[in-house]
C-alpha cells in the first residue's frame, strides 16, 4: 500500500497541503478530485519528492519514501505522468519511451516493454520515428503514459490525463486506464472529469484548499453531495467533518 500520513508540503513560505492522509491500496485505481488549487498536483509531486515536505511521511509497503530523491523513485516502483504531457519534443517517440526505461534495473527489459507499450498504444508504433513535438495532444498524452509504463511501475501516478483533449480521445485514454487496472497496475488518478473518474475508480478522495474533505469507496459516493462539497455550496459544510473520519 502507498500511504501518505499527516503530510504538509508547499513552495517556500507558501504551504499547500495541510495534514493530508491518504491510503492507496495496491491493485486498485484511486481517484483524487477537487477544484483548481486544491493541492492535487502538489500531492503527487510531494509523493515523488519534487516538492519539499515539512511534516508527515510517505511510504510504500512500509518502506519510507519521504527522504528519497526523485531520481530514485522509478527504481522503487513509482512513476509520475505529469499534467501537460511534458514529452521531450526534439526526441522521437521511441527515444522518449526509451528514456522511461533509463534506470539500470529496467534496461534489460527495454524491448519487451516497448512491445507492451506499442500494444497498448498502436498509434505510437506508427509514429515511433516521428518527433514527439509533432504529435497531437492525444498522441502526446499516450506517449507520456507509455513512457511512465516503461519502468514497469508498481504505482502509476497520473495527473489530469484528459486535460485539453477531445471527448473521443478522453474515452480512449480511460479505456486504456481500465485495461491497466485489470492488469493489476496500481493507479493514483488526479482528474477533474468527476463522472468518468468515479466510473473507473475503486476509491475516491475529494480535496479542497489543501485538505481531504471526503474519503469513500467510489461505489458508495453520492454524486450530488460530492458536487456540493466540490463547489463548497452553502449547506455542505456540515458534511465535511463526517466525511474526513469515514
Amino acid at each position: 500500500m502507498l500511504k501518505v500520513e499527516n503530510l504538509r508540503a508547499g513552495y517556500g513560505a507558501i504551504n499547500v497541503l495541510w495534514d493530508v492522509s491518504l491510503n492507496f491500496p495496491l491493485g486498485e485505481l484511486t481517484a483524487i478530485i477537487g477544484p483548481n488549487g486544491a493541492g492535487k498536483s502538489t500531492l503527487l509531486k510531494a509523493v515523488m519528492g519534487l516538492v519539499p515536505t515539512t511534516q508527515g511521511s510517505v511510504s510504500l509497503d512500509g518502506y519510507p519514501l519521504t527522504d528519497r530523491a526523485t531520481w530514485d523513485m522509478a527504481s522503487l516502483g513509482l512513476a509520475l505522468i505529469p499534467e501537460g504531457r511534458m514529452v521531450f519534443r526534439d526526441m522521437t517517440v521511441e527515444e522518449n519511451l526509451t528514456m522511461g526505461a533509463f534506470p539500470k534495473p529496467h534496461r534489460a527489459a527495454l524491448g519487451r516493454n516497448l512491445e507492451r507499450v506499442f500494444g497498448l498504444f498502436p498509434k505510437l508504433r506508427e509514429r515511433r520515428r516521428q518527433l514527439a513535438g509533432s504529435l497531437s495532444g492525444g498522441e502526446a498524452q499516450m506517449l507520456a503514459m507509455g513512457r511512465g509504463l516503461m519502468s514497469e511501475p508498481r504505482v502509476l501516478l497520473i495527473d489530469e490525463p484528459s486535460l485539453g483533449l477531445a471527448p473521443v480521445i478522453v474515452r480512449e485514454i480511460f479505456d486504456i486506464l481500465r485495461g491497466l487496472k485489470q492488469q493489476g497496475v496500481t493507479i493514483v488518478l488526479v482528474e477533474q472529469n468527476t463522472r468518468m473518474a468515479l466510473g473507473l475508480a475503486d476509491g475516491v478522495y475529494l480535496m479542497r484548499a489543501g485538505r481531504v474533505i471526503l474519503a469513500e469507496r467510489a461505489a458508495a459516493v453520492d454524486i450530488d453531495r460530492l458536487h456540493d462539497l466540490y463547489f463548497a455550496r452553502e449547506g455542505a459544510a456540515g458534511d465535511v467533518a463526517d466525511a474526513v473520519f469515514k
